[in-house]
């Protein structure tokens, strides 16, 4: 899978095409320039989001309506399918071979994996960013988890309506039991195929940080559930079932769905210490990097097929050494991208 050319249309300063080549393809130019602004416009158009903002018509040119990004892709038998993501206001259109897709099918055509100040949130911020992390990992394997997520999350929204209404004082809790029947028997039926398909990737990206990739540094990962301590975590979707009935009161007081796998995290260590708690700056990207080529490696061997993979700010994430070990080390395994304002 390659991208063989970007075009990008009122997207902030951004205009005109690109021909990229199959390898190594480095963006150079002055800050201010937009360098990261045509790895941006490659990130929306494999995910249909951006990585700096929410807001996708933030991105717009000022003074247009419309922006509009086209990439060609092409397979290895030198099939070429055209990709696009038009946006406006609130609303989003894609599109492959001038066809409207569905998310769901659009986000199996082009793989990307990413290295920005945005991404090290997965090392230093919250649980819901190393969640993200590990479902666009799980998803690149396996692209019918995207609906599994998708469902779920359906499923939580309308539980927490009840939830809410509950709290109010609208229902009974017999009655908010009731109601929530439904919706409990898909949250567990859901919430176990999540919690085991993260678990399994989790234990495939250990087993590929083990070799130590391009640097000697030991980087451990640990799928950390909710559940963890409230019982066999083995039998997972018994102790789901019976968590969520002892904390049916407690979720009516809240007000929203306290139980299910959207409450866990994953645990990244460096060389034995936690990273979001303890790791410096330095020790943090070290960290998200390898985390990336493992996940990497393992879209390589699953998928037999190189993905892309962005870099923005090399020099100032990466000294001049580990730079070259990195490239040499992404050297027929992904076609990247990199930006930087050294020329050398």
């Amino acid at each position: 899978m390659l991208l063989s050319a970007t075009e990008a249309i009122n997207f902030r300063n951004l205009s005109g095409r690109i021909e990229w080549g199959p390898r190594l393809n480095i963006i150079y130019g002055n800050n201010g320039q937009g360098k990261t602004n045509w790895l941006e416009a490659i990130y929306v158009l494999a995910r249909t989001k951006s990585f700096r903002t929410q807001r996708l018509q933030e991105a717009i040119k000022f003074g247009e309506q419309v922006a509009v990004i086209k990439g060609i892709v092409t397979t290895g038998s030198d099939l070429e399918r055209e990709l696009q993501v038009s946006f406006q206001d609130n609303s989003k259109t894609i599109f492959v071979n001038t066809k409207r897709e569905t998310l769901a099918r659009y986000l199996t055509q082009l793989q990307i994996f990413s290295f920005t100040a945005t991404d090290l949130e997965v090392v230093r911020g919250v649980p819901e960013a190393r969640r993200r992390f590990l479902d666009r990992g799980v998803s690149s394997l396996r692209p019918a988890y995207l609906k599994t997520l998708a469902d779920y999350g359906k499923v939580i929204k309308q539980k927490n309506k009840v939830l809410q209404f509950a709290n109010e004082g609208e229902f009974s809790l017999e009655k908010t039991e009731d109601l929530l029947g439904p919706w409990n028997e898909q949250l567990i039926r859901l919430g176990t195929l999540i919690h085991r398909a993260r678990e399994d990737y989790v234990a495939g990206l250990n087993s590929v940080l083990e070799r130590q990739l391009f640097e000697k540094r030991d980087v451990t990962t640990r799928y950390v559930s909710s559940l963890e301590g409230k019982g066999d975590l083995g039998d997972y979707e018994s102790l789901l079932r019976s968590r969520i009935a002892v904390r049916l009161p407690a979720e009516v007081s809240a007000g929203y769905a306290l139980i299910g796998p959207h409450r866990d995290d994953l645990e990244i260590l460096l060389d034995g210490r936690e990273m979001r708690a303890y790791g410096s700056s330095g020790q943090q990207r070290s960290a998200l990097l390898l985390l990336d080529l493992a996940a990497i490696s393992l879209y390589n061997s699953s998928a037999n097929d190189h993905p892309v993979f962005i870099i923005d700010d090399v020099d100032a994430e990466l000294d001049e050494g580990r730079i070259k070990r990195l490239l040499e080390y992404l050297e027929n395994r992904t076609q990247t991208f990199i930006t930087t304002s050294k020329r050398s």
